[in-house]
Formats: C-alpha cells, structure tokens, sequence
C-alpha cells in the first residue's frame, strides 16, 4: 500500500512531496518524488489524556467548580457514572472512540473509572475499532491485573503508595494528576516516581527542576484547563524541560477532538505549529511507550490522510500550520490504522 501527497516526514514534520510504502502495518519507506496529490500526510494522532466515561454527561454540570464536577468520590461525574447503567456507558464511549477515529486518533492514553469493570466495559465499547488504547485503572491495586498501567486522580486524594508499587512489580505505567487546581500536590506526586503527569498548570521552578531531572513526561490538556477555570499550563517552559504530550481530558467538557486542541494550543501559547503537532502525535506516543507518532521507516503504519484542495485548506502556504490551526474532521479522507 502507498501513500502519496505532501509527507509530514520525519522527527521535524519535514513537508516532503512523495509517497510512503506501506508493508505488513510499518512504515518501510518514505521516497521523494513528484506527484499529482494534492493530499496532507500526517502521523495518526495520540490523545494523551481521555475520560471516555465521561461521555455520558456531554456538558452537564454547567457553573460547577473542578471539585464538583469531577472529584472523587462525590463530585458530579462519579455520581453520574455510578447511575448510568453499564449497557449506557459502552455505548456512550463508543461513540466518543468513532469520533475520535474520524478526527485521525490512532491511539489514546485512558484514566479509566471503575476498576476491573470499567477496564472492561472499555474494552467492550474498543471491540469493533482498531484504536490502540493504554487503559490507566482506578482502584486498589487489583485493577492492574486488568488494566495496562494505574492512573491516580491525585496526591491530595490519596497517598497511592500501595498502587505505585503494584505498578512497579509489574512492569506496567503509572500515572497521576498533578498541578492542576495549585501546586500544593506536585511534589508529593513526584514522591511516587510516575511514569508520567497530568496537567501540571501550576509548575513551579523548584517542580520543573525535578520533572526535567527525572525525564518525566507530561499530558497537558489545556482547554480543559481553561474550562474549570484553574488556568492554561506553562506549555512553552514544560518543552524546555521534558517530552510534553496533548490531550482532551474529560469528554464532559470538550468533544475529544485533537485537531481543536492543537488549534488552541497553537493560537493561545507561545509554541510553533511543528512542536504543537509533535506533542499531539510523537509526544503521546512517547508518554504511552508506542510506535508511531512520526512518519519514518520502522514506524508503525498510522497516519491520518487530509484533503489539502478542501475548501477548508486550499491555498495554504504551510501545510504543518494548516493541520495544526486550520484542519478539521471534515478534512480527514483516510485513517490508517494498520
């Protein structure tokens, strides 16, 4: 299978007018050559940070502050969840998972709720898609015999020690929420050694001198941010500092729609289109430990192919800017997803 139209290549989403030869789901060359495609190609995109069971309760809660609308165990969102029966909530998110194939996701990094059987009603909702899924549990520690990795709310919630050392044993990733509503629980989930953080909107220096340190990696999720009201993160220091990965965070708030992140990103912050398009595709796929995120051989072969001669995006000058502040989900003509 081939591939042809203008490349985002390589590590720098280098335009490159040619073609990739596909072979067997990876990546097995990229050539330079003329072409009549008027066609964008570009890495499929990795959604750093998901709450799918959240697409239950699209926009509810409306005025309610973060606690209220999603801190465990009483804040909205869980007492939604808890009364929604498991056949609505499959459904639900299923939903959000073919939306968020059409947007050009290929792969997404989950803080499932519910443990062992939020895992699984997760799974069933993925069965009839080919979206790779890293399924962060909740719980105690037993969620892990399911889930790929354990995602924690935060260091205010509980201390999780017990949680982080089951991880460890099993060679499965840890993550947690940090900084989001103020600082006072960053350190004390840097104490847990995670594999990755969530938000980190109120990093300090003392914090990025740790996380740079340490090499953690981090999911911003900056419209959710602005949402609750707890500010954007500093997303220009953070890349300074360590791999930065985007994401959608709770489907509650924002459509888990990776195209309007970037845009945000991109026109709110001081970061340049290829490092925005970088941390929604190699960024994630680092945080997540997969194979894709750059069009380069050896790579996994997922890629989201948009119509640069739509009327959305004729004329662009700069197809990297194009995807990253202009393109939509009616521009994708292809998601592949090998």
């Amino acid at each position: 299978m081939e591939l042809s139209g203008t490349i985002l290549a390589g590590p720098e989403y280098e335009p490159t007018e040619g073609r990739v030869v596909l072979d067997d789901g990876e990546i097995a060359a990229v050539e330079e050559s003329p072409t009549d495609s008027t066609d964008i190609v570009c890495p499929a995109f990795v959604n750093a940070h998901t709450h799918l069971g959240d697409s239950i309760a699209k926009e509810a809660g409306r005025g309610l502050s973060l606690d209220d609308l999603v801190a465990p165990p009483d804040g909205l969102k869980h007492r939604l969840l808890a009364d929604a029966s498991r056949g609505d909530l499959v459904a639900s998110m299923r939903r959000s998972l073919r939306f968020m194939r059409s947007g050009g996701t290929g792969a997404f990094v989950e803080f499932r709720e519910g443990g062992t059987e939020g895992v699984a009603a997760l799974e069933s909702a993925l069965e009839p898609l080919d979206l790779e899924a890293s399924v962060m549990g909740r719980g105690d520690a037993a969620v892990l015999d399911a889930a790929d990795g354990y995602g924690a709310s935060g260091a205010r919630d509980g201390e999780f020690s017990t949680e982080r050392a089951a991880a460890r044993r099993r060679d499965k990733p840890f993550g947690i929420h940090a900084g989001e509503r103020d600082a006072a629980d960053v350190n004390p989930a840097l104490d847990l050694d995670p594999d990755f953080l969530v938000h980190m909107v109120h990093a300090e220096p003392r914090h990025l001198e740790r996380v740079e340190d340490r090499g953690v990696p981090i999911a911003v999720c900056p419209r959710s941010n602005l949402v609750t009201g707890v500010g954007v993160p500093p997303i220009a220091e953070l890349l300074k500092r360590t791999t930065v990965a985007l994401g959608t965070d709770n489907v509650m708030l924002n459509s888990p729609s990776m195209f309007r992140e970037m845009a945000f990103v991109s026109k709110l912050c001081d970061v340049s289109a290829p490092e925005v398009l970088r941390m929604a595709t190699a960024g994630g796929a680092e945080l997540a430990g997969l194979n894709c995120g750059v069009i380069e051989p050896g790579r996994a072969a997922r890629m989201v192919v948009l119509d640069g001669d739509s009327d959305n995006l004729c004329g662009s000058h700069d197809p990297v800017r194009a995807v990253v502040r202009r393109a939509g989900v009616n521009d994708v003509t292809d998601v592949v997803l090998r």
